[in-house]
């Protein structure tokens, strides 16, 4: 009976473990999209208040950070999904270059829109890992 729990008790070990990488990269990636979002935002305020330096900072602080997520994209794993991402923040990175050249808000709306919803997808990620895991095996 004692064998029969610390197995168990090792799997759930093991259970735990596999997970916390995927877990810390998922906290990641949605850390840089609250930034992200906070960089667009702050890139639109500096647009209202005609703030030149302030914009540009902003921007690029987004274009960095977009450029962040472009680079931990698994294309081994991801496959398509990571292609069609990588070609949105490509053309994220393009609008945000024009937006800020041309003086354009409408180029953070956008982009906006845009990274709010991979955001939103992102946000599920967790309960979809959880349903998972929860899954009983097949004895």
């Amino acid at each position: 009976m004692a064998y029969n729990t610390r197995g168990a008790n090792a799997y759930r070990n093991v259970n735990v473990s596999s997970a916390v990488p995927y877990a810390d990269s998922i906290q990641l990636i949605q850390m840089l999209f609250d930034g992200l979002m906070t960089s667009l935002a702050d890139a639109e305020g500096h647009f209202a208040r005609n703030d030149i330096k302030g914009k540009s900072d902003s921007i690029g602080r987004a274009t960095k950070i977009i450029i962040g997520l472009q680079s931990a994209l698994d294309f081994e794993k991801g496959q398509e999904l990571a292609t069609n991402l990588s070609e949105l923040y490509d053309y994220c990175v393009r609008r945000l270059l024009k937006a800020n050249i041309r003086n354009d808000v409408s180029g953070i709306h956008e982009v906006k829109g845009l990274m709010s919803e991979i955001k939103g997808a992102w946000a599920l990620v967790p309960q979809l890992l959880d349903r998972n895991t929860s899954v009983p095996l097949a004895s």
